[in-house]
């Protein structure tokens, strides 16, 4: 009941128009360059680096991991902390703007590799925002209220590439009303 108070005050708070026409141009204007600036990290040589390492060698508590487990542990666990500390989780944290309100890196088969909160999901494989930048091309959803960050927002996915190959993808959510205000 909670939570379904908190998505009706969050979707009182915001243009019916914007819902059911979809975002406004200025909005959209934004994402477009919060997309420009994701696509640089994807490209950065730690993020890439990172990902080819975990495809091709992921670490322990990677590869003993799955959906059930994964909604068990808590954000201090220090498996789910060591995605939060690693080089490439640093260097998103170190580079994102206000609006950024959710970011995660994951490997070809959909798993985490960094992130800068833990996710609802060990595995984004079978979701667009992971299968589509795993072809190539950029992704966005929708608007929507975010499970893991509460904050009504728009993912938008990249892939991460080796050369022209998608290896991972990157995903991150933009606070509509962190847009809003930029």
């Amino acid at each position: 009941m909670k939570r379904y108070a908190t998505l009706l005050l969050a979707l009182a708070a915001f243009p019916v128009t914007a819902l059911s026409e979809g975002l406004e141009p200025a909005v959209q204007s934004k994402i477009d360059a919060e997309v420009k600036t994701i696509e640089s990290w994807a490209k950065d040589p730690t993020v890439v680096q990172a990902v080819k390492t975990h495809n091709t060698s992921p670490p322990a508590e990677a590869a003993a991991m799955n959906q059930d487990k994964w909604k068990s542990l808590t954000v201090l666990d220090p498996a789910v902390r060591s995605f939060t500390k690693n080089p490439s989780a640093e260097l998103i944290k170190g580079k994102k703007s206000a609006a950024v309100s959710e970011a995660f890196i994951s490997a070809a088969d959909g798993t985490k590799v960094a992130f800068l909160a833990k996710t609802s999901g060990w595995s984004h494989k079978g979701k667009a925002k992971h299968d589509v930048p795993m072809t190539g091309k950029t992704w966005q959803g929708p608007v929507e209220i975010d499970e893991s960050t509460g904050l009504q927002q728009v993912q938008v996915g990249v892939p991460v590439l080796d050369g022209d190959k998608p290896i991972g993808s990157l995903v991150v959510g933009l606070s509509l009303s962190k847009l809003g205000s930029n």
